[in-house]
């Protein structure tokens, strides 16, 4: 899993609330057995049109939301079923962060497991960053997880919590493998002494 300790990225807006997983990743991708190429198929129902083509009226599909890496959205972002692909979809695509304020419980914890980090912001920073996003071009924010902060240099300065054992699993690019590898040597001796 790719570390996470301070990422600065263009922001991409997506007013809608309850998105799921379903939506992130539709069903029939869900064939591949590897958790890369998962981006070309990121909300496809809603950035493709039926002949292919990319449907100029969805968020993602926008000039401005191109190269983006930090998502915004609504409350109850990813539920629905519990598919992992959903995150493995997001980051492929490359987005760092997903900010909103509240998501569902599954996929938030899908998130911190394979290196996107999910931050719950309040309703009124959420709505304020939507506003910031649409009025000044270009707009980026920078996600320092060592310091739990959000920022922009432009005045939004925020803190954001995230559970320790969680915050060091992603500052060092911890995924549940990695955590076990580094007890390999008890474990090597434990299996010696059977």
């Amino acid at each position: 899993m790719q570390k996470f300790t301070k990422h600065t990225g263009l922001v991409a807006t997506m007013d809608r609330a309850n998105v799921d997983t379903d939506q992130i990743i539709p069903k029939q991708f869900l064939k591949r057995i590897e958790r890369t190429g998962f981006g070309q198929f990121l909300f496809f129902d809603w950035r493709f049109n039926e002949d292919g083509s990319d449907n100029p009226d969805f968020e993602l599909n926008q000039p401005a939301a191109k190269g983006a890496s930090v998502l915004i959205t609504r409350r109850n972002f990813g539920n629905g079923s519990s598919r992992e692909h959903a995150v493995w979809a997001l980051d492929d695509y490359g987005f760092r962060a997903v900010l909103a304020p509240s998501f569902a419980d599954i996929f938030f914890n899908n998130c911190f497991k394979n290196g996107v980090l999910p931050i719950v912001l309040s309703e009124e920073d959420i709505e304020e960053l939507f506003r910031r996003t649409e009025q000044i071009e270009g707009y980026q924010l920078t996600v320092d997880l060592e310091n739990n902060t959000i920022s922009d240099g432009q005045g939004f300065d925020r803190t954001f919590e995230v559970e320790p054992s969680r915050r060091h699993n992603m500052l060092n690019g911890l995924d549940d493998i990695a955590m076990t590898l580094e007890h390999e040597a008890k474990i090597s001796a434990y299996e010696a002494a059977l």
